[in-house]
């Protein structure tokens, strides 16, 4: 069965074209070793919530926007090996990080519906 890593961040809007760079050039690494898809949205509609809400998940400040994205893999084990080779790879270290990494919430979910119209 599918699995899926998502993500939620903060990136400063006026990093959004460097952002979206970023993301092009982690995908080719992301395909190469495995993975099946990549999505990134940039928030344009992010309410405030009563008790939580997207900006509170990643202490987004005035000047960023939320982005929401996951990339999909075969299993859960494509995606550990992914993960492995791409520590090890020279290029993600060659990579720039247009955003405050230590806000970014992630996670790996198993997929337990799946319907497409």
């Amino acid at each position: 069965m599918a699995y899926v890593d998502g993500f939620v961040l903060a990136v400063p809007t006026a990093n959004k074209d460097a952002y979206r760079a970023s993301a092009a050039k982690a995908w080719v690494l992301f395909k190469e070793f495995g993975a099946t898809r990549h999505v990134e949205c940039w928030g344009n509609d992010v309410p405030d919530g009563k008790l939580t809400d997207f900006k509170r998940s990643v202490q987004a400040k005035d000047d960023e926007a939320v982005v929401f994205s996951w990339i999909e893999y075969p299993s859960k084990e494509v995606r550990d090996e992914v993960y492995r080779r791409m520590k090890d790879d020279p290029r993600m270290k060659e990579m720039d990080m247009p955003f405050d990494g230590r806000r970014m919430i992630f996670g790996g979910f198993q997929p337990i519906f799946d319907e497409r119209a």
